[in-house]
């Protein structure tokens, strides 16, 4: 009896952190600020751009966002959509170098986005929505650096981009990756309209991002091994069973 007692007690350890390494995975996942859908077409036209905000500090709420939009390759036509409890307050910039378009030359963009006013708790998130008429041609991603300031004081700065080797950084800012149409089923129809482009980015927003794979991979990673080791307990204890009666 003792024995089958150890055997159950380690099984229930092997679930248990595989249990923790599920959840960890899905936080660290999940803590930073992320644009949704992560991919459009270049020159996209009549889409929205959502940033994903989560709360992770313990008892600090987050009471302000600054999204900063690229000038370099600017992002034209910029909507903001109206969020309850939150006050949005846009800021454009003149152009170093003014855009050609079919209507006309553009000399001003916006260049930063702020909300104010709301709150989003603990262990909550908030999608911040913006709308543009069209996304750049001549560049394969735009950052949107992005701070977070909380009911505390602390400010969150998401600014940092990814090194050359890939490695995410410890605060890694938004990015949306922009691709050649047609070559990529995740990116929006260039002349497309918003409902186009929604439907053809849905995957994106839907998948998040790559580092939400792989939590979810190392998750199912965790549950197959506390699977596996709750059928190994289960084996010895038949077999010890099956020795005694022998």
């Amino acid at each position: 009896m003792s024995r089958t007692r150890s055997t159950l007690r380690r099984a229930g350890v092997v679930t248990a952190l595989a249990a923790a390494s599920v959840l960890t995975a899905a936080g660290i996942a999940s803590a930073h600020v992320t644009v949704h859908p992560d991919g459009y077409a270049k020159g996209a036209t009549d889409g929205v751009l959502s940033f994903r905000v989560p709360d992770e500090e313990d008892t600090a709420a987050t009471t302000k966002v600054q999204v900063f939009l690229p000038t370099d390759h600017p992002v034209l036509g910029v909507l903001v959509s109206p969020r309850d409890g939150w006050t949005p307050k846009v800021t454009t910039t003149k152009l170093k170098t003014p855009v050609k378009t079919d209507d006309g030359t553009i000399t001003d963009a916006v260049s930063e986005v702020t909300w104010t006013g709301g709150r989003v708790g603990p262990g909550q998130y908030e999608d911040f929505d913006i709308a543009f008429g069209q996304l750049p041609e001549d560049t394969g991603k735009l950052t949107f650096k992005t701070l977070q300031t909380y009911s505390d004081g602390k400010v969150v700065r998401w600014i940092e981009e990814a090194a050359q080797d890939g490695q995410e950084p410890e605060n890694p800012a938004p990015v949306l990756k922009l691709t050649a149409a047609g070559t990529d089923t995740q990116a929006a129809s260039p002349t497309g309209s918003a409902s186009d482009a929604g439907r053809t980015a849905a995957p994106s927003g839907a998948t998040a991002s790559a580092s939400d794979s792989t939590a979810r991979g190392l998750g199912i990673a965790g549950l197959v091994v506390g699977v596996l080791g709750l059928a190994a307990a289960a084996f010895a204890v038949v077999r010890g069973r099956s020795r005694t009666g022998g």
